[in-house]
């Protein structure tokens, strides 16, 4: 059963699983899924806690092995697989099917964390297995038309209102990044008295913008398409006093890997391939960014920007 992140608790609170899956890229909705379902444990009365960081290499008769051992003290647990963003492969699939299978007959509630789960994962028997039994939390960025709405949302998580204003700016000084502005709520929740209503001056007198401008975070801009977000760090180099042979090393740079990506696409090579043979290698993280540059970026256009 599919349950949005902010609707999690009260899901728990009404009946709680054989288990729930936890799946995405954004830090603090994450955080926050993982730890309602550990809070529905222990109102629950499962005290006994059981963790599995899933590494390279890793042994997955573990989970079954771990599921099967009674303890001396509680007769249920919580089980908690941290996948990251590992591929399961065949081994992995199978254990979890058969972890599936059990989950019938036992008590524990089993928590997956993981990064993000595509359409073809989620039609995988495993996935199927575990979804039918339990809840799959799927945690999105949020959109940055609807950034103010769930800053103000969270605002009274921490016993303040604010603005809506308010909460625009404090999205821009963070850059979107919702752990960074969460922190940002703390800190202003000790500054003023619960139920203070936020303002643009309150924001703009408390909260530092956040944002670093450098030339990586330029090239991060111009990868991604953000033309807005790009002009604001060039003010910022300007106002800093950044020297322009500087800037254009950082972009002259990015243009040529994306050279280097295009004509290893046109001989056959498959986009994770390209970016690992370069140098130095594109890590997973920014390969999204790489690839919504080359989709929308020739190797004309690429060889005019040069």
């Amino acid at each position: 059963m599919k349950v949005f992140a902010d609707q999690l608790p009260a899901a728990l609170a009404k009946k709680l699983p054989k288990a729930v899956i936890v799946a995405g890229d954004e830090p603090l909705q994450h955080r926050d899924a993982c730890d309602a379902v550990r809070a529905a444990a222990r109102q629950a009365g499962i005290e006994e806690r059981e963790v599995l960081d899933v590494e390279p290499n890793f042994a997955w008769g573990r989970l079954l092995e771990t599921a099967s051992n009674l303890s001396l003290f509680a007769s249920n647990k919580l089980l908690e697989l941290r996948l990251g963003n590992q591929k399961l492969g065949q081994e992995g699939t199978k254990a979890l099917a058969q972890y599936a299978d059990m989950m019938d007959g036992s008590d524990d509630l089993l928590l997956i964390s993981m990064g993000k789960v595509d359409a073809k994962q989620q039609k995988s028997a495993w996935f199927k297995a575990i979804d039918k039994q339990g809840i799959f939390v799927p945690v999105w960025p949020v959109d940055a038309s609807r950034l103010g709405y769930w800053l103000r949302d969270r605002a009274s998580h921490h016993g303040l209102q604010i603005d809506l204003e308010a909460a625009r700016l404090l999205g821009e000084r963070t850059e979107g990044n919702l752990l960074a502005a969460d922190q940002e709520l703390q800190k202003l929740a000790l500054i003023y008295p619960a139920n203070t209503r936020l303002n643009v001056e309150h924001i703009a007198q408390g909260v530092e913008d956040s944002t670093r401008f450098d030339v990586f975070n330029l090239a991060d801009a111009c990868l991604k398409g953000e033309p807005s977000r790009a002009s604001r760090i060039v003010n910022g180099l300007k106002s800093e006093g950044v020297e322009a042979p500087i800037v254009l090393w950082a972009l002259t740079r990015e243009l040529r890997t994306l050279l280097s990506l295009h004509q290893h696409l046109d001989q056959g090579q498959s986009f994770e391939h390209a970016c690992k043979t370069q140098k130095p290698m594109i890590f997973d993280k920014r390969r999204p960014s790489y690839q919504k540059a080359i989709s929308r970026l020739s190797m004309k256009r690429l060889h005019k920007l040069l």
